[in-house]
């Protein structure tokens, strides 16, 4: 019986007061952290419901721990779900696990990364409790660059150098959304401005010139005419001039001027480096991808979308400094798995009627 009795110390004493004490004094520069590029992006209507819908599936999933372990009859090992850890329910005490996931889904979006610091441990060292960090106050200064090669070891969160032994570091197998979709976002940024131009018109885009007979003007004059006519529109769309001047109407397409197509396909770009489907967030598509089935776009959504975020996370609170070796733990997708097959035949079907159709 010997080889079940405990007689062991706990060996993390020291480690789990310094990593409280690490916490609290962390605790106390941790605060919002102006994120101006992110905060830019999420302007745009598509990266907002991307980042909306993706976040929202993450953060609504239970985290569940799991063992494997070999069955002589059938010669195969199965896996078997074991009480979780007490963290699983609520990692950080002070926010919601749906918080807490959802920001740092948002992390990994928007950053390629996200951070948890422990903030205590049980009896046997390991984590029992975490807070995530902002990424806008992170810097890892052995990965400066936009992709991460490796598990940073260099952490420092405001100017403050970390113990990488308390930080939980989550890498997304995906490149950051800041990093390799500002082209995409830019241009978007630049049509909306210019839809905006346009809008700000009270009345039909055009000039006023001067009739044949009238004494000429000189620019000043003009300008001094123009401007008193656009801030007399503001207040009325009814004006009155004399017969030295007249209204001339541009002769223009209003769809040009609010570059409607040129915007439709900036959308179709903003959902392609988001990696979501278009139909989703309201970009425009062809017929042949337009799902009103709730179960079958709730599908693509976890398929395209989220399964990187969800796979990142999961792997990284299964590691060795996370959970004892021979554990692993997992967001629970089986509402997904267990329904694909299904729902990849009925998409099939569904595609197969169109095509005999046309």
């Amino acid at each position: 019986m010997a080889i079940f009795s405990r007689d062991k110390k706990p060996q993390f004493g020291a480690a789990s007061v310094k990593a409280a004490a690490g916490a609290a004094g962390l605790s106390q520069t941790l605060g919002y952290n102006y994120d101006a590029s992110r905060d830019r992006a999420m302007t745009l209507p598509v990266i907002s419901r991307a980042r909306d819908l993706i976040v929202s599936l993450v953060s609504s999933l239970p985290i569940n721990e799991y063992a494997v372990q070999w069955d002589p009859t059938e010669q195969e090992y199965i896996e078997m779900q074991l009480p979780g850890e007490s963290w699983m329910t609520r990692p950080d005490p002070t926010v919601t696990r749906q918080f807490l996931l959802a920001w740092t889904t948002d992390d990994l979006i928007f950053h390629g990364a996200a951070v948890w610091y422990v903030s205590a441990r049980n009896y046997d060292g390991r984590p029992s409790q975490f807070m995530r960090l902002p990424m806008s106050g992170i810097s890892f200064l052995d990965q400066p660059g936009q992709i991460y090669t490796a598990m940073p070891r260099e952490i420092s969160y405001q100017g403050q150098q970390l113990d990488p032994r308390n930080c939980i570091v989550f890498l997304s197998p995906i490149q950051s959304l800041l990093s390799m979709g500002w082209r995409a976002m830019e241009i978007a940024h630049r049509l909306d401005d210019a839809a905006m131009r346009f809008a700000t018109n009270e009345i039909t885009a055009g000039y006023l010139q001067q009739t044949d007979n009238s004494e000429p003007l000189t620019g000043e004059e003009l300008s001094e005419l123009a401007s008193a006519w656009q801030q007399a529109r503001k207040v009325s769309a009814v004006g009155a001039l004399n017969s030295s001047v007249k209204w001339v109407e541009f002769q223009s397409d209003p769809s040009k001027l609010q570059l409607v197509e040129a915007r439709q396909h900036a959308m179709l770009s903003l959902a392609d480096i988001a990696n979501i489907p278009p139909f989703l967030v309201g970009a425009p598509t062809n017929n042949s991808m337009t799902y009103t089935n709730a179960k079958e776009s709730q599908y693509l959504l976890y398929k395209y979308a989220c399964a990187p975020y969800i796979t990142a996370i999961s792997e990284r609170l299964s590691m060795d400094d996370v959970l004892p070796r021979g554990r692993y733990c997992r967001l629970d997708v089986s509402e997904f798995v267990d329904e694909a097959e299904t729902i990849e035949q009925n998409m099939s079907t569904d595609s197969m009627s169109e095509r005999e159709s046309a």
